[in-house]
């Protein structure tokens, strides 16, 4: 039987897809090619040293999706596939609520018709709101999102949460994701965002190798150590692998399972600049602008609830984060070939 993955050719796709074959799984991959390039197919191929099916698929297609479903022997789903930037949200919220919530519909439509109960469902510490003090943990009150994105998260989440109530025979993971940064240790396989980066790291490295000119920082009036905002940076390799003990602990047992993926260490802005200046050698130009609204102070996880139940901890650093980062975007300046 094989986990099919959806989105699973974008940054953290890619990553937990060469996780799961190295843990001996079989994996069938889905993506649309939206937000990222067909040739991290043929690097995870290398990495792996396996082939495995690859459909060019939007999870709104419900034709396509039975299709897969009737060619594959799929026992379980990790759904990635799904618009992320805040920013654009808030432009097209049309757009999110029906790539996001409308195509999980017709995802779990079309895995409860062919008798496929097992999901691991990439969301995002973002459903936790503003209001929580950090450290967050997953019994915390959710839902006090501040922009469509994050809505769309918090709605899957429910979605899914009513899914279990009504059929106790599902098996469903919710992964609540804080700040993924870093790349393989190969430095094939990275992080290659469409057009002007939305996250720190990858603007960070764009600096470096002088694609950007320098690095705005949104606030330095915090309450914080050095005045910027706190986060908790994960690396993605770590989040890949928090992915195969999730599509374990689904196989084990049905039931509603909620974890947070994060390091449970909180770094600043100016903390992630000056480690990558360390593990790059590259000094970081970077500008001080107003703050953002809706930007907390800090934001980090209490992972422990992983780390019993699942028995998976972050183990890689914020100087191997940007080591990686930097092998990745030092090797491959424009990103993916196309």
């Amino acid at each position: 039987m094989a986990i099919l993955v959806t989105g699973g050719l974008g940054y953290i796709g890619s990553h937990t897809a060469v996780e799961l074959m190295r843990a001996g799984k079989e994996i069938v991959v889905l993506d649309n090619l939206y937000n990222c390039k067909k040739s991290s197919y043929s690097r995870i191929k290398a990495l792996t040293g396996r082939d495995f099916p690859f459909y060019e698929c939007d999870i709104r297609d419900r034709k396509g999706l039975e299709e897969i479903f009737a060619k594959e022997k799929i026992d379980c789903v990790i759904h990635f596939a799904g618009l992320k930037a805040v920013g654009e949200s808030v432009q097209k919220p049309l757009e999110y609520f029906d790539n996001n919530v409308n195509g999980t519909l017709v995802l779990l439509d079309v895995m409860k018709r062919c008798g496929c109960k097992k999901i691991v469902f990439s969301s995002s510490a973002t459903v936790y709101g503003v209001e929580n003090k950090s450290p967050l943990t997953e019994d915390m009150k959710v839902g006090g999102v501040t922009n469509p994105y994050g809505r769309t998260k918090y709605m899957i989440e429910c979605i899914l949460q009513d899914l279990y109530k009504s059929d106790n025979e599902w098996s469903i993971c919710l992964l609540r994701y804080f700040n993924p940064i870093g790349a393989h240790k190969s430095g094939t396989m990275g992080e290659d965002p469409n057009g002007l980066p939305n996250n720190l790291m990858p603007y960070i490295t764009q600096v470096a190798i002088g694609k950007l000119d320098h690095l705005n920082v949104y606030g330095n009036d915090y309450d914080t150590p050095d005045g910027t905002g706190v986060r908790d940076y994960i690396h993605v390799v770590d989040l890949a692998l928090g992915h195969v003990k999730a599509v374990e602990k689904a196989a084990d047992e049905s039931g509603l399972f909620i974890y947070n993926l994060g390091t449970g260490k909180g770094y600043s802005v100016l903390d992630v600049v000056n480690a990558f200046e360390k593990a790059s050698g590259v000094k970081i130009k970077y500008e001080i602008c107003p703050r953002r609204a809706g930007d907390l102070d800090t934001c980090y996880s209490d992972p422990s609830k992983a780390r019993r139940e699942l028995g998976w901890q972050a183990e890689r650093g914020i100087v191997e984060m940007c080591e990686d980062s930097w092998r990745w975007q030092s090797n491959n300046p424009n990103g993916y070939p196309d």
